[in-house]
């Protein structure tokens, strides 16, 4: 099966499953580093001739990170697409497993295995309010229904936009500091936070840095994320005094 990828954690997925058969992905497509395939332009504007010349049997996309005119277009031009949108991380595990073995995968990889077993044995943990950006200029948080606030939610982060209706909210500054929050949860993309821009708009309050990736991929990325994020969430340092 010739396989094109336009969604970085299912690119990870495939390359680390079924590597033969990925011919395509896009350039933000960074893992794993060694990846040497056909690049196709980015998610939200893949150059879509190019992903035709590259005869794929399937085309996966993600209803998030892929935009609904591109996939339209690739179906009108008779290529199957195969379409994922978790928004939890059951949902992730259960979406990779399916599109595994629709793509021919003998059995379940031992990385997905291992993906199950680390989040089945996150156990309950005190919730800490956080409020979630991950955009600036302008602000943008997580919402209500997002794969990583599920993430974040085993983890014992308390999000406080996490029931509202949208997304990824666009609340101003001034409101999110008036939230209360007793954390702000900082990932490195898709805006890369880093201890000097982000945290200072925040007085007061602790922040932690996390890896984006294993925030908002679902992939192989699953079986160090519980761990990794949680010593992320534990080292919350207080901001840089005005």
């Amino acid at each position: 099966m010739r396989i094109v990828s336009l969604v970085p954690s299912l690119t990870e997925a495939v390359a680390a499953t079924l590597p033969d058969d990925l011919v395509g992905a896009t350039d933000w497509c960074t893992h794993p580093a060694d990846l040497a395939v056909p690049r196709v332009g980015g998610t939200k504007y893949p150059d879509l001739d190019r992903v035709l010349a590259l005869r794929p049997d399937v085309v996966l996309v993600n209803m998030e990170e892929n935009r609904v005119e591109d996939a339209d277009a690739l179906r009108a031009a008779g290529v199957e697409l195969h379409v994922t949108f978790p928004r939890t991380v059951d949902e992730a595990l259960s979406d990779l497993g399916t599109m595994l073995a629709a793509l021919g995968a003998p059995a379940e990889p031992g990385w997905l295995a291992d993906a199950r077993a680390a989040w089945a044995a996150v156990g309950p943990r005190p919730a800490r309010r956080a409020i979630v950006p991950v955009w600036r200029r302008p602000w943008i948080v997580l919402g209500g229904g997002t794969f990583a606030g599920d993430v974040l939610r085993r983890l014992g982060v308390d999000n406080v936009y996490g029931d509202d209706p949208d997304r990824y909210p666009r609340p101003a500054l001034a409101e999110l500091r008036e939230q209360g929050a007793e954390l702000v949860v900082l990932p490195d993309e898709p805006y890369a936070f880093t201890r000097d821009d982000g945290p200072e708009s925040f007085p007061g309050t602790p922040y932690a840095l996390v890896s984006g990736r294993h925030l908002t991929w679902y992939g192989p990325s699953l079986t160090e994320a519980p761990t990794l994020l949680a010593e992320q969430l534990a080292a919350a340092r207080m901001p840089p005094a005005p």
